[in-house]
């Protein structure tokens, strides 16, 4: 993949098996907190990754004992000098890099490595599906800052992984969510040893990689669109036309034969 031959300061990116992406976030000095820099050079990845013909995983993890620990206070002090269009053009690139992240077409897994807080947590939610260790703990830490949990997604994507009550009380105490506690609302799908994180992460990206490629990027597509529409007619429409679309495609002519044939398909993604 062509991408992954760019230099990048503040990220690590590997191809860990065919189609399986790794994105390491490297700040572990600073528990992988977001900087300008990140935030442009996780765009340009993502948008990079996401033209790679090959790709089918991404996995996005932390280097050291953080996952992400969120905009860097270091770089904070001339926030409120910035001028109002200045703030906003700071939170629009700093949520352009997560909305890629969020809509690379191919499924994103969080492998949560420890601490995920403030704009931290916002990314980890930006994944499709959440793993973690024991050390995984999640915090909106916005409102000890004086700022919103409305920021980066926050209030949107967290309100529908683990509904309005749960997420209210999460976001007006600002406290810690454990890792237990993260599976039991469903805030993550499941809790690694901390030796065993990434290679369970590559585990279930095999199980995804032995799928069609297009049945699994139009599944995402419709699970992503669908949590924006507002009525039941609007998700048939869109689940027809990505059905349709996808008979068109050799691989399920492939699927059917292997079927018949009792043996295990071999997908294009074509």
């Amino acid at each position: 993949m062509k991408t992954l031959d760019e230099n990048f300061d503040t990220l690590l990116a590997e191809e860990v098996t065919p189609g399986v992406v790794q994105v390491t976030l490297n700040r572990p000095d600073r528990y992988n907190a977001m900087t300008n820099t990140m935030f442009v050079e996780m765009e340009r990845l993502a948008w990079g990754l996401d033209g790679e013909d090959d790709l089918r995983v991404v996995i996005l993890t932390g280097a050291g004992k953080a996952f992400c620990s969120g905009y860097d206070l270091a770089d904070a002090d001339d926030l409120p000098n910035l001028g109002a269009l200045g703030m906003l053009d700071q939170q629009e690139r700093a949520a352009r890099a997560l909305a890629a992240i969020r809509s690379l077409r191919v499924p994103v897994i969080g492998a949560i490595n420890g601490p995920a807080a403030g704009g931290g947590f916002s990314l980890a939610l930006a994944a499709d599906i959440r793993i973690g260790s024991p050390a995984a703990k999640f915090n909106a830490a916005f409102v000890r800052i004086g700022l919103s949990a409305g920021d980066l997604g926050t209030s949107w994507l967290l309100t529908r992984l683990i509904g309005p009550a749960k997420t209210s009380e999460i976001c007006f105490t600002g406290r810690i969510v454990g890792a237990e506690e993260a599976a039991e609302l469903g805030l993550i799908n499941s809790i690694s040893d901390p030796d065993d994180l990434i290679a369970d992460a590559l585990g279930l990206a095999e199980q995804i990689v032995a799928n069609s490629p297009g049945g699994v990027q139009l599944s995402k597509r419709a699970l992503q669109a669908n949590l924006e529409v507002g009525s039941y007619a609007t998700a048939i429409e869109l689940e027809n036309r990505g059905q349709a679309l996808l008979t068109r495609s050799p691989d399920m002519v492939e699927a059917l034969n292997a079927f018949k044939e009792k043996r295990r398909p071999v997908f294009e993604g074509k």
